[in-house]
C-alpha cells in the first residue's frame, strides 16, 4: 500500500509514498501491516516534498519517526476491493510465467514498476540472471492468465536481446 520515506519535523511525522489510486485513500483501509504483521494506525496530516504527512499512533519523536525509513505497509487481501477487468495487482502479476507468443517460455516476472509512463513488468529471462523491462499494455502483453499464472506477450523486435 506505501513505505516510509522518512521522518518530517520532531514531533513524529513520517512522510509515506503511497501506492493506491489515490494517494490519501491509504487511510481508508485501516490498521497497515509491516512485514513482522505489527500494525500502524495512521492519521493523514497533509503532503510534503510529493509524499503524504502521516502521524503513525504511538510514533511521537523524530528518532522513532526516522526508524520507520522504508517500512513497507500492507493490508491483507480481503481488505481490498476486486480487480475490474483488465485491471491486475502488481502481486498478482509477480511470480507468473511469460511466454512468447510463438509459444516459447521467456521467463517469470520478478516485479512490476511505474516510473510515471505506465506499468512495466521487470521479467528474469529463463535460466539467466538477466532482466527485460516489458510495458504492461495492450500491445505487448496479448493474455492475462491469473489461473494458469501464464503472460502471453508479443515485444517489439530487439526488446529482448
Amino acid at each position: 500500500m506505501g513505505v516510509v520515506l522518512g521522518a518530517h519535523g520532531v514531533s513524529g511525522l513520517v512522510r509515506i509514498k503511497s501506492f493506491t489510486e489515490t494517494p490519501e485513500d491509504i487511510v481508508t483501509y485501516g490498521p497497515l501491516e509491516d512485514d513482522r504483521g505489527v500494525p500502524y494506525i495512521l492519521n493523514l496530516k497533509g503532503w510534503a516534498k510529493g509524499a503524504l504527512l502521516v502521524q503513525i499512533k504511538g510514533i511521537r519523536d523524530r528518532d522513532a519517526a526516522e526508524a520507520l525509513k522504508g517500512e513497507k505497509l500492507t493490508v491483507s487481501r480481503d481488505a481490498l476491493p476486486k480487480s475490474q477487468d483488465g485491471e491486475y495487482y502488481h502481486a498478482d502479476l509477480i511470480g507468473i510465467r511469460v511466454y512468447h507468443v510463438d509459444g516459447r517460455e521467456l521467463g517469470v516476472v520478478t516485479e512490476v514498476h511505474n516510473f510515471g509512463a505506465g506499468d512495466l513488468i521487470d521479467v528474469r529471462l529463463l535460466g539467466t540472471s538477466k532482466t527485460v523491462l516489458l510495458p504492461f499494455n495492450e500491445s505487448t502483453v496479448s493474455e492475462v492468465d491469473l489461473d494458469k499464472k501464464k503472460l502471453l506477450v508479443d515485444p517489439i523486435a530487439g526488446l529482448l536481446d
